[in-house]
């Protein structure tokens, strides 16, 4: 019987020398090809040669969770499409970051020259819809033929030396007015704030500008957070049941309200 243990496998380091597979792991002399159909009209193809019982653990693992991940997309997929879907499964986005002995540390947070354009429709269908009477946000399930209505968001990207909670993003609608969150009696309060970009270039979380960053974390292929730099433990949401409901700020796992939303 092998020695082998697989849960330790799979959580130790690949470490191809030590074991001694090194030299036939790279033996393309007995590379042989198999072919995996996962879905339709995606098949992974596999070089292999002798492996260890690790190796093949790790490969199911990652086809599986690429199969799970895909089987939530709609069909027919254009192939830059369908190839961020595949990473968007197997990857899962990681800020690397460092700690200091000081008990308070500044973070500064650049923005990056990296903008997507995008609606939000929240995991019931419900799209996020602005009216510029009441500076308001709300979330509304639109029928056909009403899809202007949906609000093209502006989406910048910012780096900082964080401590791994997610990118951290600037939502705007056109070129000033970006949403903020502040603490207001104990609560958090979402706000749409008009401000000069040039003044969101670079942003401090020792003042209250960082009031307009959120922490985006995406899971699976399309489910995206947004939890408040500003006000930490307090999300983005809109109602679970009820329509044209403003959007509001709620804390983690709070009853009838749904915290994900899908970018489009």
């Amino acid at each position: 019987m092998s020695d082998f243990n697989l849960s330790q496998a799979l959580e130790g380091p690949l470490n191809l020398e030590d074991n001694g597979f090194e030299g036939r792991f790279f033996n393309m002399t007995e590379v042989q090809d198999e072919i995996f159909s996962i879905e339709d009209g995606l098949a992974l193809l596999v070089s292999r040669n002798p492996k260890t019982l690790r190796h093949v653990a790790i490969l199911l693992l990652a086809a599986n969770r690429m199969r799970r991940g895909l089987s939530c997309c709609v069909r027919g997929l254009r192939e830059e499409e369908l190839c961020s879907a595949i990473m968007d499964s197997l990857v899962t986005e990681t800020t690397v970051g460092t700690q200091s002995s000081s008990t308070t540390v500044t973070r500064i947070f650049h923005r990056l020259n990296s903008v997507t354009q995008c609606t939000l429709c929240d995991m019931v269908q419900k799209d996020v819809v602005y009216s510029s009477d009441e500076l308001k946000l709300q979330a509304i399930t639109l029928q056909g033929g009403q899809g202007e209505r949906k609000v093209n968001f502006k989406m910048s990207k910012y780096m900082t030396l964080s401590d791994g909670v997610g990118q951290t993003v600037v939502l705007s609608i056109g070129r000033d007015l970006h949403m903020s969150c502040s603490l207001e009696d104990g609560k958090a309060t979402l706000l749409l704030e008009r401000c000069d970009e040039g003044e969101l270039k670079k942003i401090s979380d020792d003042g209250d500008m960082d009031r307009f960053l959120f922490f985006k974390r995406t899971e699976g292929v399309s489910q995206n957070s947004f939890e408040s730099v500003k006000c930490r433990g307090w999300l983005i949401s809109t109602s679970w049941e009820e329509e044209s409901k403003p959007l509001e700020m709620c804390e983690v796992d709070s009853a009838n309200r749904l915290t994900c939303f899908k970018l489009n």
